[in-house]
């Protein structure tokens, strides 16, 4: 596990950084960086388990609504066939941004999710 947690620190802190010309890195920078310092700290042997689920809540939410909102990964995958949204890095159609921001929070959950079902069971084992 401190492999795997410190592995997604570093592309979380790398994501975060990705985000500075992005139009809203306001709003990314800091999911991206409250991951990495949960990851950070379970390197380090420290888990939070409120603290994950706080964050897989928000981006839950936040990633239901990706799904079904206008130009969200739903009209992506019907009205846009499927798109690749890997073409370019420059996202020219907004149903492109959005449903690679839906792919990072399922990245985010994920990776929450495994150090929070991981803090859980450490704990019932300690």
């Amino acid at each position: 596990m401190k492999i795997f947690n410190l592995l997604f620190c570093l592309m979380f802190i790398f994501f975060a950084a990705l985000q500075y010309n992005d139009p809203d890195p306001y709003v990314w920078m800091p999911i991206y960086m409250y991951s990495a310092v949960l990851c950070w700290l379970a390197f380090r042997n420290k888990f939070y388990p409120k603290a994950y689920l706080f964050g897989i809540i928000c981006y839950s939410l936040y990633a239901i609504g990706l799904f079904f909102w206008k130009n969200g990964v739903w009209d992506w995958a019907t009205q846009h066939h499927g798109e690749d949204i890997a073409a370019t890095m420059k996202a020219e159609k907004p149903w492109i941004e959005e449903t690679r921001e839906f792919f990072g929070l399922v990245i985010l959950i994920v990776v929450l999710l495994i150090d929070y079902f991981f803090s859980k069971k450490r704990k019932a084992t300690v």
